[in-house]
């Protein structure tokens, strides 16, 4: 497709959806994300990237200020195309709080240890040193509604009623750093995690959030839990003598 063509299709709202980018806009953020992840940010330029997307290097600046700007988009919109959408973490959910968690776990995990979420954070990572401010804000848009969403589970599911807002958001981030964060940072850095490690890791953090979040709910329901034991404990004891009481009755001989 020729570059006035491309920019006459842009331009026309009949042609394209609203709120998403049309087609030769969706292949240059596609081009440039492979570029970018393929030499990183510093090595490539826009000339290698509109060469690739067969585009004139004037259309790319038409949309995009600059390098930073078309990277910036890029990565946007491969996070918004790798996250694991709230309505799949949604349906994991069941009965069993501790099964829910595990179902939920092993959905980010296998996200985020994707070939594709793997390229993300090492391409995330290095920008980070040159450019905070866009690594801070694609973490934040990856991680937000996900984090959104296990606040309000624990709010239904964990914690009291009373609980303060915070501790909700903070039980979040505790599990997601817990669970996710580990095996993430230690695959960034080139170690391969085995299906076993990884479900061994899974089951282990979540059994260990859950029993670091329950004792500011879960201690009186353990303090009345052993109470009601041991009322019933006493109670048979009680009716076990009687029985014995009785038994001894029967076998003394009558004068």
């Amino acid at each position: 497709m020729e570059a006035n063509e491309q920019l006459e299709q842009a331009s026309d709202p009949a042609r394209r959806k609203p709120g998403r980018p049309t087609l030769s806009n969706a292949q240059l953020l596609d081009t440039a994300l492979e570029l970018f992840l393929q030499h990183g940010f510093e090595r490539i330029g826009i000339d290698a990237i509109a060469e690739a997307a067969g585009m004139a290097k004037r259309t790319v600046y038409a949309r995009y200020a600059d390098k930073t700007a078309l990277f910036k988009a890029a990565l946007t919109r491969a996070i918004e195309d790798w996250m694991v959408p709230v309505e799949k973490l949604h349906a994991a959910e069941c009965d069993d709080l501790e099964k829910t968690l595990l179902h939920i776990g092993h959905l980010l995990l296998a996200n985020v240890l994707s070939p594709a979420g793997l390229r993300l954070l090492r391409l995330s990572n290095a920008a980070s040193v040159s450019m905070p401010e866009i690594a801070a804000h694609n973490t934040r848009m990856g991680t937000a509604p996900t984090l959104a969403y296990l606040a309000a589970l624990f709010r239904r599911r964990l914690l009291p009623t009373d609980a303060p807002a915070p501790e909700a958001d903070e039980a979040a981030l505790a599990f997601l750093h817990l669970v996710v964060g580990g095996p993430a940072s230690t695959a960034a850095w080139g170690v391969v995690l085995t299906d076993e490690a990884t479900e061994r890791h899974t089951r282990y953090c979540v059994r260990l959030f859950l029993h670091g979040a329950l004792p500011a709910q879960g201690s009186g329901v353990i303090e009345r839990e052993n109470r009601r034991i041991k009322a019933m404990v006493e109670d048979a004891a009680r009716e076990l003598g009687r029985a014995c009481e009785t038994l001894k009755q029967i076998s003394t001989p009558q004068n």
